[in-house]
């Protein structure tokens, strides 16, 4: 009998039960159930992503590893709230020395000429409990557009050396078009080796500032 011949008499498999997947990490915490306040970016433990996809079949991902950022949060009274972020264009990372000059190139990001990409946020919103939305502008190459992105709050903390931390996750998509980053190649089969549209990630750990005495 031939490997892939299959008798009208084979068992049917056995029926198995589905479990949900259990969650990836240990539930956030609460040390505070108000967070307003003002706070900073630690870099250390905060990234700022992105995605793209590549050739048309797959995905690479980077991240940037130099920036700044503040924000002030207000519970509430959300539309008070504030934020702003300043990136080194630079200092992008793919994993791939020769993409990441391309990168950093006239063709795409040209850091010579413009070594930072801000957001600065101009309207905040609570969509729910654990969901805030930020509006605000991107500016990279010297281009602004709005961008919005939503953030999940994700807990606060209060760590070994005393600081009160919060942390959100979030993520959006561009065109990375609409900021001049326009530079592709087409494929002998269809379509382009650099997708035009960016998913953009952001996971947040910001460290609150004391208080003025």
């Amino acid at each position: 009998m031939g490997m892939f011949n299959r008798s009208s008499k084979s068992a049917a498999p056995a029926a198995t039960t589905e479990s949900a997947a259990p969650a990836v990490f240990d539930p956030g915490t609460t040390a505070i159930d108000d967070i307003s306040g003002d706070y900073v970016l630690d870099v250390t433990h905060t990234r700022i992503g992105f995605s793209a996809r590549h050739a048309m079949v797959t995905t690479v991902r980077g991240q940037f590893g130099e920036f700044e950022g503040s924000a002030h949060i207000d519970t509430a009274n959300p539309g008070s709230s504030s934020a702003k972020v300043t990136i080194k264009a630079a200092s992008i990372n793919t994993s791939q020395a020769d993409r990441d000059g391309h990168l950093r190139s006239g063709d795409f990001f040209d850091v010579e000429q413009y070594p930072e990409i801000d957001y600065v946020v101009t309207g905040v919103t609570r969509t729910d409990a654990t969901t805030w939305r930020l509006s605000g502008d991107l500016t990279i190459k010297g281009v602004s557009k709005p961008v919005s992105v939503d953030f999940e709050s994700t807990g606060s903390a209060r760590d070994p050396f005393g600081n009160l931390r919060v942390g959100f996750e979030g993520s959006t998509t561009i065109n990375r078009k609409d900021w001049g980053l326009v530079w592709n190649a087409a494929l002998e089969t269809g379509g382009v080796l650099v997708s035009e549209k960016i998913k953009l990630e952001f996971d947040v750990s910001a460290i609150a500032v004391p208080a003025a005495a």
